[in-house]
């Protein structure tokens, strides 16, 4: 019994470490120069977690050490450079790596392409928005994916409905007279499978539902409490049919008619021969 909850607990843990992620603030994956960054390592335990990044300036790097401000577990960076640019993730003490990791992109130019910094749930809608850092007079921007265009949008912002995992690349975006953003990759994740993990809901009637927990103890009684009312019943009629009816020697005779065996009437003095007695009326 203690193994097998050792082996339990040693699951959960390995589990929470595997959805350890990172939190942007501002939430998106491109920035200007000079903007600032706070970065945190979604853990409330005492595992040790630390945010490393991999960038064209460094391996592996942990924060506090060569970049950014913080305990490890949050970091922030004051004053975003192009060098800056790279992948964050969180690591505990063991070496185990969390299992999503963000991309930050830093422009040097005056466009960013606004995108989320997590991947996108399959069946969701995907907004970009094209942002530039001086207001421009035409919002106008044309977006790209891959290298080709998709469409021109003359708000600045544009939306994909129901995203699949073919909209998954490089998309970028152009505003005339202020130039390109960066390229970010945005990535689309598979919708969580009906099977993969127990249903905290049930359907009302099927066996895990908590309304057939009620109803199914209810019915049972309901039933029983009905079957003894009738028996009941039909025991009380059996007794009442049992008083009403007369012992079986008790016989009444309503009407009796007799009549000799020849015609006409019978002589008035002379013995009566044996009557033919009949009964017209039995109770």
């Amino acid at each position: 019994m203690k193994e097998t909850c050792l082996l339990c607990l040693m699951f959960l843990l390995y589990t929470k470490s595997n959805q350890i992620g990172v939190t942007v603030s501002p939430s998106r994956s491109q920035f200007f120069k000079g903007e600032s960054v706070i970065l945190n390592c979604e853990d409330d335990s005492s595992a040790g977690w630390t945010l490393r990044r991999n960038t064209s300036g460094g391996t592996r790097t942990q924060c506090g050490s060569e970049w950014g401000s913080g305990d490890g577990l949050s970091c922030e960076i004051d004053y975003l450079v192009p060098s800056d640019s790279g992948v964050y993730w969180c690591e505990s003490r063991g070496g185990g790596a969390s299992s999503m990791l963000v991309n930050i992109s830093v422009s040097g130019g005056s466009v960013i392409l606004q995108s989320p910094v997590l991947p996108v749930m399959e069946g969701h809608d995907l907004t970009l928005s094209c942002q530039s850092k001086t207001p421009p007079s035409n919002p106008s921007a044309a977006f790209y994916k891959d290298g080709s265009l998709i469409r021109t949008e003359p708000t600045g912002h544009m939306t994909l409905q129901h995203v699949s995992r073919s909209d998954e690349g490089l998309y970028k975006c152009h505003i005339r007279d202020h130039g390109e953003s960066p390229s970010s990759w945005i990535s689309v994740s598979e919708r969580p499978s009906t099977t993969s993990a127990p249903s905290t809901t049930s359907a009302p009637g099927s066996p895990g539902s908590p309304l057939l927990h009620i109803l199914l103890p209810a019915t049972c009684v309901g039933s029983v409490v009905l079957l003894m009312s009738l028996v009941l019943f039909l025991w009380k009629c059996f007794q009442q049919k049992s008083r009403e009816e007369p012992p079986p020697d008790d016989i009444t005779y309503s009407h009796v008619n007799t009549r000799s065996a020849g015609s006409g009437p019978p002589p008035s003095r002379d013995p009566p021969s044996d009557p033919i007695i009949i009964y017209s009326t039995l109770r």
